[in-house]
Formats: C-alpha cells, structure tokens, sequence
C-alpha cells in the first residue's frame, strides 16, 4: 500500500457530514460505544475501563482495536468543569480542546472548544434552556436533548439525542459548510465526549 492509500485510508471516516453514536446506559462496569456513519457502517469504537480517576478515550477504527484514531485526554482528575485535548492519534498532532463550564452545566449543558493556545473559539451548548432544567429536575433520563456547536456564531453541528432509556444514542449532523470553519474531527470528538460525560447524566 502506497503512503497516499494509506492516508486516504485514514481519512475515509471523516468522508460523512452524518453520524450517530450508541453507548449503553446500564451498564455497571467499564463501557462502550459505537460510531456509525448515515448508512449504519461502523467507523469508530472505543471501549472504556471502569473506575478510572482521570478520563482517557481511546478511539478506534473498528472492535478490533488495531488501529487507534483519537485520543481524548482530561487534564485533571476532577472533571467538574475540565478540559479535554484532542489529538489524531496517527499523526500526534493535538487538534485543540474541549472546556466543560462547570456551574454553568449544572443547569444547561455548556462546553467551550479552545484552539491550541487554549484560546475560545467556539460554543457546544444545549440548544433549549426550559428542556435542559426540565430534563434534570422532572424526568431525568426521558427527555432528548439536543446541542449546538457554533463557531463564530454561525451554527456548524447539530447533535441530536435518541430518546431511548436504555441505550444512549446521539445523531451528528454537520451543516453544509461546516467544513470550512470547522474539523470534523473535533466535531466527532465533541459528539464523543457529549455521549460518555453528559451521558453518564441519563
């Protein structure tokens, strides 16, 4: 296989502007999810060990787990308002970061994504104020919800929750134009990080 097959190769889960991703709720220790693209064809897998103290996502191509492509790291232990960086696990380099807003959360779901100089430069935020407080104080568990990632004020993701008690499931669709201002790979590791933080909520 040449080099430009192999990036290609690489690459080609990126080649979708559709995704959903699926992690179960009930489960007691450790846990898993999947990334799938439009068609239902499995581009991303990351399996995770219970009880660990400071978050570390290892995402892969596929369950066999051969081929790492993300890596999801918090920076501190406490994860009540941490950040997360973000770097391509084939090429090393870190692609930016996520900032959970910590009290800001506790009543609607709010991220900030930073550049490589931690600088702000875009929002990740539940898109309904009423819905959020409604979903964590009235019927915890049973409201989809439904996140924004807007760079520049111009929307770039919409991730839309599944309702479904028992299985967490998360669609990802980025807007036409979306790739101009943002990378879609920070736009997976954001849908990620919304299925294995927040989904821990459910």
């Amino acid at each position: 296989m040449s080099e430009t097959d192999d990036k290609s190769e690489v690459k080609d889960y990126l080649d979708h502007d559709q995704y959903w991703i699926r992690r179960k709720v009930l489960k007691l220790f450790g846990g898993s999810f999947h990334v799938y693209d439009s068609k239902d064809n499995l581009v991303l897998f990351s399996s995770q060990k219970a009880f660990k103290l400071k978050e570390d996502i290892r995402v892969f191509s596929d369950e066999s787990m051969n081929e790492e492509r993300l890596t999801i790291k918090a920076r501190s232990i406490i994860d009540f308002g941490a950040a997360y960086d973000v770097v391509d696990s084939s090429t090393g380099e870190k692609l930016g970061a996520f900032r959970r807003k910590g009290f800001k959360s506790m009543l609607k779901d709010s991220w900030e994504m930073l550049d490589n100089d931690d600088q702000l430069i875009a929002r990740l935020e539940e898109k309904s104020g009423c819905l959020a407080l409604f979903a964590r104080f009235a019927a915890p568990g049973l409201v989809p919800q439904t996140y924004q990632l807007e760079v520049d004020g111009q929307l770039a993701v919409t991730y839309v929750q599944r309702f479904n008690p028992f299985i967490f499931k998360l669609n990802v669709r980025l807007e036409q134009g979306s790739g101009e201002i943002l990378d879609p790979r920070m736009a997976l590791a954001a849908g990620i990080l919304l299925t294995v933080i927040e989904g821990r909520q459910q």
